[in-house]
């Protein structure tokens, strides 16, 4: 986890993870570390910890469970997004994702993406559809 890390001339895009499920939590950080040009600064379980975290660590993209107890997604989104513009939140659902769309519209996340879809391929498409450093 080294903020001063390249990638080429462009540095890392640094990625915060909010699920309550420790097995997503591991798969989203191996999916991370092994895209080229992110890097995986932190790992919390919780809304409450997520709004911390980001205090903390800045990152550029926020990966955020829909659902966990306390603090939400949609509502930590909501939170993140009003102090931190420059942070891209993403939210994640194993569920139907038509469930959560018009809370997520509101939310001030850039993206509702499903879990099963989750791998480099789509991170990488997000930060170059969101990204505040996207080209």
């Amino acid at each position: 986890m080294e903020a001063a890390a390249q990638n080429g001339d462009r540095p890392w895009v640094s990625v915060l993870t909010v699920d309550d499920q420790d097995v997503f939590r591991r798969v989203a950080h191996d999916v991370i570390v092994a895209t080229p040009g992110f890097e995986s600064v932190g790992e919390v379980c919780s809304g409450e910890e997520a709004l911390g975290a980001v205090e903390r660590f800045h990152p550029d993209l926020v990966l955020l469970d829909v659902r966990m107890p306390g603090i939400g997604g949609v509502e930590a989104a909501r939170r993140i997004t009003a102090s931190h513009p420059e942070t891209v939140v993403v939210l994640i659902s194993i569920e139907d994702l038509e469930n959560f769309a018009s809370d997520a519209e509101t939310s001030g996340a850039a993206a509702l993406v499903r879990k099963q879809d989750f791998g480099p391929s789509l991170l990488q498409t997000i930060w170059q559809e969101h990204g505040t450093r996207a080209a």
